[in-house]
């Protein structure tokens, strides 16, 4: 799930997701998605959101169209859920159109139940149509996290 649906997906199903992924029942949905926490710059309370990553070694990468996301400009410290296992890393954020556009082609390759969410189509070859890439480049931004490290998996 990606947070660019987030003001069509209603808020029963983002808690419904952190419930599932927090608990054993968490391998429905987590090969494509996990939980996020961060602290909010100016209200300094933490909050949990669910959202579609990849996975590159100690690197995640996700996107979101969400106002949330400016909570991370200029790096934050976040942890994630995957998998059930909790990792601490530095998120950024990425705006960079240009270098949006080419990661989410390659991220929709790995998750393409998410190319909805952003309207893209594939084309007759089966990848990511660019021009549909690049429109929906416009509407979010990339997250990029350094992992730091795991803690042990939840029961």
């Amino acid at each position: 799930m990606s947070e660019q649906e987030s003001s069509t997906i209603p808020p029963f199903v983002n808690r419904l997701m952190i419930v599932m992924l927090r608990s054993p029942l968490h391998r429905i949905a987590s090969r494509s998605v996990m939980l996020i926490t961060f602290t909010g710059r100016k209200t300094g309370k933490s909050y949990t959101t669910p959202i579609s990553y990849a996975r590159d070694g100690d690197s995640v990468i996700a996107f979101t169209g969400a106002r949330w996301s400016r909570n991370l400009a200029g790096g934050a410290p976040v942890t994630l859920n995957i998998k059930n296992t909790a990792y601490q890393g530095q998120a950024d954020v990425v705006d960079d159109k240009e270098v949006v556009a080419e990661n989410l082609q390659a991220f929709l390759n790995q998750v393409r139940s998410d190319a909805r969410f952003y309207q893209v189509r594939f084309d007759d070859d089966g990848q990511p149509n660019w021009e549909d890439v690049q429109r929906a480049a416009q509407r979010c931004v990339m997250l990029r996290v350094q992992l730091n490290g795991a803690e042990a998996p939840r029961s």
